[in-house]
């Protein structure tokens, strides 16, 4: 699907609403299969056809492997327990695979009534190329892509009941698992704020992780500390692509509402065509919230930013004590122009070139107290 000679490619948007209330019905109709399997095993155990596990697992690992693409994996290997995140776009599990501790996120477009096969096999098309995609993305600011399953007989949750095995049309995605999240660690640290060089440091990985995706043609579209996870070493890693897209040559073809309201680029809340630049107005945001620990536009409703954003040129107040190095990069990036915002790798050396030796910002040097002129309340 290239289009033009700059090699820009576009997939599909991928619509997964309905995702919860379809793996809940899916986790009923599991077990209702599960006893019906046990029937017929009954039944067969009476003729001469071999069906014990092991020439069960047989069969289907020499399918599996028949049918095998680059980026999925053995659903044999892989083990998923319990629910750690329900949202719009999938409910992840913890889970392991092949020892390792991973994340899994359950996709489910078959259910009955809701899509026509033609629907489906569109959906499955997009999402496997937008999985190819993922799985060649290697950067340390990146959530590591292990794997992927498109449906599988194999594909079972481990419950407090045992195994439950789930139906053939559910596929998976698996990543690293990390342990913490980006926004729960500013919330935290709301009263107390953070030392600049941990501003900076933040700053500074979410700022390469983006510019990483833009360059291999990725706009991530939904930019935003909730989606930002954290390792051990407070790294922080970008996560959650399900609404991401492969950037396509001709903007008028990128449009729509997608993102998260507070985040959402004024073009992108318009409706108008967009490109990479929606994700640096998104930085921008993300920028002051890890300087502020704080919401962006608390006291607004989602009317009310989506109209001050667009036609009054709304943006979250920058405290008087913020150094004007990071303000310039805020307001650089949040300028209502997309032309005038800088690549994602101009803002990664204006980061590079901030001095944080001498400290600044919300904790000055000789107190660890925040600033005392960030007001609490703030309004258009």
């Amino acid at each position: 699907m290239k289009d033009g000679s700059d090699g820009f490619v576009r997939a599909d948007q991928i619509d997964l609403k309905t995702i919860d209330e379809q793996l809940e019905r899916h986790l009923n109709k599991a077990l209702t299969m599960e006893k019906n399997r046990r029937k017929d095993e009954d039944v067969i155990a009476t003729t001469n056809i071999d069906i014990s596990p092991r020439a069960v697992k047989t069969t289907a690992a020499l399918a599996f492997r028949k049918q095998r693409q680059e980026w999925e994996i053995d659903p044999s290997n892989l083990i998923i327990k319990t629910v750690i995140a329900r949202g719009t776009f999938g409910t992840v599990h913890r889970g392991l695979y092949d020892t390792q501790d991973v994340a899994v996120k359950l996709l489910d477009w078959g259910e009955e009534g809701h899509r026509s096969e033609a629907e489906i096999a569109s959906l499955r098309s997009a999402f496997m190329q937008e999985v190819a995609v993922w799985h060649k993305l290697d950067h340390p600011n990146v959530t590591k892509f292990i794997g992927a399953i498109m449906g599988s007989a194999e594909l079972q949750i481990q419950t407090d009941d045992g195994l439950i095995s789930m139906p053939s049309n559910v596929c998976c995605v698996v990543v690293e698992y990390l342990p913490g999240g980006l926004k729960s660690y500013l919330i935290k640290n709301r009263r107390r704020k953070l030392p600049f060089k941990v501003v900076i440091q933040l700053a500074l990985d979410l700022a390469r992780g983006l510019s990483y995706l833009h360059s291999q043609k990725i706009v991530h579209r939904d930019v935003k500390t909730e989606n930002m996870l954290l390792d051990k070493s407070r790294t922080v890693k970008i996560a959650d692509f399900g609404v991401a897209r492969v950037e396509a040559s001709n903007p008028n073809d990128m449009t729509g509402e997608t993102g998260t309201l507070g985040y959402m680029a004024p073009e992108v809340l318009n409706g108008n065509p967009y490109n990479r630049k929606c994700d640096v107005y998104s930085f921008g945001i993300c920028l002051w919230e890890i300087y502020c620990c704080d919401m962006p536009y608390p006291d607004l409703t989602f009317s009310e930013v989506t109209s001050a954003v667009v036609r009054q040129n709304l943006r979250p107040e920058i405290p008087r004590c913020c150094p004007s190095s990071i303000a310039n990069v805020m307001k650089r990036c949040w300028d209502a122009n997309p032309d005038k915002r800088p690549e994602m790798d101009e803002v990664v050396s204006m980061l590079e070139a901030i001095d944080t030796s001498k400290g600044g910002g919300m904790i000055p040097v000789d107190q660890q107290q925040g600033c005392f002129c960030f007001r609490k309340n703030r309004g258009p």
